[in-house]
C-alpha cells in the first residue's frame, strides 16, 4: 500500500509541475501598435456582427477624404502582399514576429514589394474599397497565433467597441516628425535612389505616390528640359532595392515632390524638411 501511494504522490506531483510550467509560461509580448493611418489626423471606428477576428474599420473624421490616404505599419515587421476579390480586396499582413500580425484590408494599391521590411510608420498601401466593402475604409486586425485580439493602440485597448462610427475617435502619432523623424511627400513619378546626393551609385526606386522622408542636403543639380531645377536630396527608404545594394537610407531628388517649385524640399503640409 505505501509503495502504491509513493507512485500516486509522484506521478500527482509531476502533473502539478507540468500545470504549473504550462500557467506560468506567459504570451509574447505585443508590440506598442500605432494607429494605421498618418499623425496628426483623426479618423472614427467601428465594429459589426460580420467583421471577423474582432477587427475595427477606421474612416476618416476630420474633414479629409478616406480614400487615397496612405495605410502606416502600425509597428516594424515583414510586409506581404495578397489579394482576396470577393472578400479582403487588396490586402498587406505585416508580420511582427513572436506570433503577432496586423491585417489591413480594401486597399486601392500597394505602396511596398511582397516581403519588404517596413519600420513602424512606413507607408504599406492606399487606403480604398476593394473587394466586399461599400466605401473606402481601413479594416485592421490584430493577431496573436491566428487568433484576433482586441485592437491596442499605444498600449490602450479601443474595446469595448461601438457599433457605428461618430461614437468613439482615434487621432494618430504614428510616423510623427517629433516621434521617429518622417516627413510625409507626395511624389510624382518613380525615383531612383542614391547612395549619397548624386547620380553616382544607384540603390534602387522609390515609388511615386505618398511617401515618407527623414531629412534633405543640398548636392546634384537635377534639371528637366522645362527649366525646372532642384539642389537637394531627401533621405528615406527605397521600395525596390537593386541587388547587392542597401535601400534604407537612400536619397532622392527633391525634384520629384509634386508640390513646390525650384530649390524647395517641403512636405505635403508645407513644413520645410529639415537638414540631415
Amino acid at each position: 500500500m505505501r509503495s502504491r501511494t509513493t507512485a500516486l504522490g509522484g506521478l500527482l506531483a509531476l502533473l502539478a509541475g507540468l500545470f504549473t510550467v504550462l500557467v506560468a509560461t506567459p504570451a509574447q509580448a505585443a508590440p506598442n501598435f500605432k494607429a494605421p493611418f498618418p499623425c496628426g489626423q483623426q479618423w472614427t471606428y467601428s465594429h459589426h456582427s460580420a467583421e471577423v477576428r474582432q477587427a475595427l474599420d477606421f474612416v476618416r473624421s476630420d474633414g479629409g477624404t478616406t480614400a487615397g490616404t496612405p495605410v502606416l505599419a502600425s509597428a516594424s515587421g515583414t510586409a506581404y502582399r495578397y489579394s482576396q476579390p470577393s472578400g479582403a480586396g487588396n490586402y498587406v499582413v505585416v508580420d511582427h514576429g513572436g506570433g503577432w500580425k496586423t491585417y489591413y484590408f480594401h486597399l486601392s494599391a500597394y505602396s511596398v514589394a511582397d516581403g519588404a521590411w517596413v519600420d513602424q510608420g512606413r507607408q504599406i498601401g492606399v487606403t480604398g474599397s476593394t473587394g466586399n466593402s461599400s466605401g473606402a475604409h481601413i479594416h485592421y486586425e490584430q493577431l496573436y497565433n491566428g487568433v484576433g485580439q482586441s485592437i491596442v493602440i499605444n498600449g490602450a485597448s479601443l474595446a469595448p467597441y461601438p457599433g457605428s462610427y461618430y461614437a468613439k475617435y482615434l487621432t494618430s502619432d504614428n510616423g510623427c516628425s517629433g516621434g521617429g523623424g518622417k516627413y510625409w511627400v507626395d511624389t510624382f513619378a518613380d525615383a531612383t535612389g542614391y547612395a549619397q546626393a548624386n547620380t553616382n551609385d544607384a540603390q534602387g526606386v522609390l515609388r511615386a505616390g505618398t511617401n515618407y522622408v527623414s531629412c534633405k542636403v543640398w548636392g546634384q543639380e537635377i534639371r528637366d528640359g522645362s527649366g525646372n531645377v532642384n539642389h537637394w536630396w531627401l533621405r528615406t527608404d527605397l521600395d525596390t532595392v537593386y541587388p547587392g545594394k542597401n535601400g534604407r537610407g537612400a536619397y532622392v531628388s527633391a525634384y520629384y515632390l509634386s508640390r513646390w517649385g525650384n530649390d524647395e524640399a517641403r512636405d505635403n503640409s508645407g513644413n520645410v524638411i529639415p537638414d540631415c
